[in-house]
């Protein structure tokens, strides 16, 4: 499952690092639908993030029944990326039935 979405870096005081994006609610519903079967505990969700040319693979958080994005220090310092910027997102979660 690919998910392409814009959203702008917030900080959560939760695990480091803490900026991430909050998945749109479009997105956060496809994602919920197959967040059962791709979860490893805690509703943690594996996935493969591309922010700007950097791609890094993380963990998608669910906060609150939406779910949280977080941006890794490296990629944030590689694209100059700031508290507040709005971003572009391209999330990959290997859910059933993908191919």
């Amino acid at each position: 499952m690919e998910l392409r979405f814009r959203g702008e870096v917030v900080w959560w005081r939760g695990p480091a690092p803490f900026h991430f994006v909050v998945l749109p609610e479009p997105e956060a519903e496809r994602l919920r639908a197959v967040a059962a079967d791709v979860t490893y505990g805690w509703g943690c969700i594996p996935a493969t993030v591309t922010l700007g040319s950097t791609t890094f693979t993380t963990s998608i958080f669910p906060k609150d029944g939406g779910f949280r994005v977080p941006l890794k220090v490296a990629a944030r310092r590689a694209e100059d990326v700031e508290l507040g910027d709005d971003v572009a997102l391209v999330v990959v979660v290997d859910a059933p039935g993908d191919a």
